[in-house]
């Protein structure tokens, strides 16, 4: 969205939906995680560096205690990306607390998602953006998510709907005790461009 003629806002909203394996003894789970509302504010002017920083917000969404806090979380994010060629490169870095809700655990959660974009012709793209997180709620040797990997997708449109599709899986490097040996990203993301 246009603010001015000096600055944009751009959002980003994510309601991520989470298969959860029997892996801690708790049983397995399956439903929408904690939702996360991220606003950046962005000079409007064309350059060849984009960038934009700004608050984001953990909304506690969770259909099922393991796939959510039960709290609510402030913080603040930013990006920073360049477009040369058929290529987009950039970084999202975040750090958001627990502010107050119900009766689940306080988190303090670092996150960066680096992305490696290849567009090709038709919409189509080879992409890395892994997200590599901290908790540092925990112990400084379970603190760590570290992914390496990639994926495909397509930028196309459902009737006069512009959407991003994607498929990725990531190997973590690095994970706590209890986390995954790996990931599968699936990605469906309605765009509205201004």
């Amino acid at each position: 969205m246009k603010l001015n003629d000096d600055w944009n806002l751009i959002t980003r909203t994510i309601m991520p939906v989470i298969y959860l394996p029997n892996i801690s003894g708790q049983g397995s789970a399956f439903g929408i995680g904690d939702t996360t509302f991220t606003a950046f504010f962005s000079p409007s002017a064309p350059a060849k560096w984009t960038w934009g920083a700004g608050p984001v917000v953990v909304l506690p969404t969770a259909t099922d205690s393991q796939l959510g806090n039960d709290k609510w979380g402030l913080g603040l994010s930013a990006v920073v990306l360049t477009q040369p060629g058929n290529w987009v490169i950039g970084s999202l870095f975040s750090n958001v607390k627990s502010v107050g809700g119900g009766s689940g655990n306080d988190f303090n959660l670092f996150t960066w998602q680096y992305f490696i974009n290849y567009n090709l012709e038709g919409g189509w793209y080879i992409t890395s953006a892994p997200i590599i997180t901290a908790n540092w709620e925990a112990s400084s040797d379970d603190r760590w998510t570290v992914p390496f990997g990639g994926g495909v997708g397509r930028v196309m449109k459902f009737g006069k709907q512009p959407v991003n599709m994607s498929v990725q899986a990531y190997v973590n490097a690095a994970k706590p005790d209890i986390g995954p040996d790996w990931q599968l990203r699936l990605q469906f993301q309605m765009l509205f461009p201004k």
